[in-house]
């Protein structure tokens, strides 16, 4: 078992406040990633975890067990940095095996230790070599390879693939995920990349200003973000929003007026709106349709062709409409383009930037990305 609870988490550096009452359960074998803009407090928390900072108030719990005043080298974690850290002096093998030694492994242990998790990296060839005649991830896997040796309840991840180019980036995601379904491991993993939570993680915490905005699986949070910030950090591109005048409520849903004057009906919980309602329409760039009939209008003003898809940005009156469609289309800049998108797409926000309750519950928001089956907690905090 390695489980790990927030309670009511609290961090200040002076008068400043970092984070701010954070509650949080990370269950067995999870694979947990903080996500969230500069600044929001998602590092603080790790360091927290791992012990390297104090907290102002709150516990936090490892296997049930009140972590507060045991040291990081007492709390059975391993952390990964965005900085390899690796001793250039040294081989591969020496710096996976440095803190065994340190800890009085005998060297026929630190050498089977080592191996094994070679094996499990990949790095059997290179365990002579030393950090200089390795590529960038290359040395972030023999990092992690440090860590794995230890053979830590936890693992704690520092956005450690920041210090990489895209194309190793994308490798090293999925070689994580690999390493997360080999190992069966809790990992709690930190980063800005949005794309990084959604491809890898089982459960997402997203961060903003240091309180928890929504915690859920990724297709939770895409799918039934609850609040406007949320909905605006994850997907990418990134959500459009638009102003809509208030209708009225049904059983059916909200019907609200679009840019354009056409009405829609948008099948969330409208209970407690009233005639003058400040509504915001949310609706992501791949949910919006190139239609000659669609109820709204406007005119390309940028053209980006990624071959399989193309992402149109359209002036409508004041807002600048993203509209990721097809690779293949033809249309050129300065053209006028109708558009729509089917109402169980849509989200609305109050005037507080909370979500509107979907009416629908969509059949992917609750799967796991391991396993395809519903994960051990997924509810929002």
């Amino acid at each position: 078992m390695a489980t790990l609870q927030l309670k009511n988490i609290i961090k200040e550096f002076g008068d400043t406040h970092v984070i701010k009452g954070v509650d949080l359960d990370v269950q067995d074998k999870e694979f947990v990633v903080f996500v969230g803009p500069s600044g929001c407090g998602k590092s603080t928390l790790l360091r927290m975890i791992a012990g390297l900072e104090n907290a102002t108030d709150g516990d936090i719990l490892i296997d049930g067990k009140r972590m507060n005043e045991i040291g990081p080298a007492e709390r059975g974690l391993a952390m990964v940095f965005q900085s390899y850290a690796l001793y250039p002096h040294m081989t591969v093998e020496d710096n996976m095996g440095f803190s065994l030694r340190l800890a009085g492994v005998s060297k026929s242990e630190r050498k089977e230790k080592v191996l094994a998790a070679a094996r499990i990296l990949q790095l059997e060839e290179l365990l002579d070599r030393k950090p200089k005649a390795l590529s960038g991830g290359q040395r972030q896997r023999v990092a992690i390879g440090r860590a794995i040796v230890r053979n830590p309840s936890i693992f704690l991840f520092d956005e450690p693939l920041s210090n990489l180019d895209a194309a190793l980036r994308v490798q090293m995601r999925i070689e994580l995920a690999r390493l997360h379904e080999e190992l069966d491991a809790t990992m709690i993993y930190v980063t800005h990349d949005q794309i990084e939570a959604m491809t890898m993680a089982d459960k997402i915490v997203v961060l903003q200003k240091g309180v928890v905005e929504q915690v859920g699986s990724p297709m939770e949070l895409y799918h039934h973000p609850r609040n406007r910030f949320v909905a605006g950090f994850i997907g990418s591109p990134t959500m459009n929003f638009l102003d809509v005048g208030y209708q009225d409520t049904s059983d059916e849903g909200v019907s609200v007026i679009l840019p354009g004057g056409e009405s829609c009906r948008v099948p969330v919980d409208g209970n407690g709106l009233n005639t003058g309602a400040s509504l915001e329409l949310g609706i992501r760039p791949e949910h919006l349709n190139l239609d000659d009939q669609g109820p709204m209008a406007g005119k390309i003003q940028v053209i980006e062709r990624l071959g399989g898809a193309t992402s149109l940005y359209v002036q409508m009156d004041q807002y600048l409409v993203t509209i990721v469609t097809d690779g293949d289309i033809g249309h050129k800049v300065g053209e006028t383009v109708r558009f729509g998108f089917e109402p169980f797409r849509a989200h609305l926000f109050d005037g507080g930037g909370l979500a509107l309750p979907s009416l629908q519950r969509h059949p992917l928001s609750d799967v796991d990305r391991r396993s395809n089956r519903a994960p051990a907690d997924s509810t929002d905090k």
